[in-house]
């Protein structure tokens, strides 16, 4: 049986995607009080552009539009890496959750990059 994608939910990416911004929400519960407007803030903005950039994307007619979209969550992938490394130097979070994120965010970008080749 062939399975068709329909819908940007049907991309395992995207479900991926959000997995991610659900672990960033999970994480950022220990986080202190002070910066639910700083880096938890850009954490949280980063890991939704994911998704929805990817959602973007496929809703997209024409490949080099979609590529672009691809290419801005794999730019929002950096960005919340980069953060991650962050809240992990201030002691935010452990080395494990540092880890277990970035090897997620590895993930997608994997997919993506993927992605726009088959594109």
């Amino acid at each position: 049986m062939e399975y068709k994608i329909r819908t940007f939910k049907d991309l395992k990416v995207w479900r991926k995607g959000i997995e991610l911004v659900k672990e960033v929400y999970r994480i950022s519960q220990d986080f202190p009080k002070e910066e639910q407007y700083g880096l938890l803030s850009q954490m949280k903005r980063s890991a939704i552009s994911i998704p929805s950039n990817i959602a973007e994307g496929f809703r997209r007619r024409f490949t080099r539009e979609q590529k672009q979209f691809f290419n801005i969550a794999i730019g929002s992938s950096a960005e919340l890496e980069t953060q991650i490394t962050i809240a992990k130097e201030l002691g935010y979070i452990d080395e494990t959750k540092e880890y277990n994120l970035i090897i997620l965010i590895n993930h997608i970008c994997g997919m993506l990059v993927n992605m726009c080749k088959r594109l």
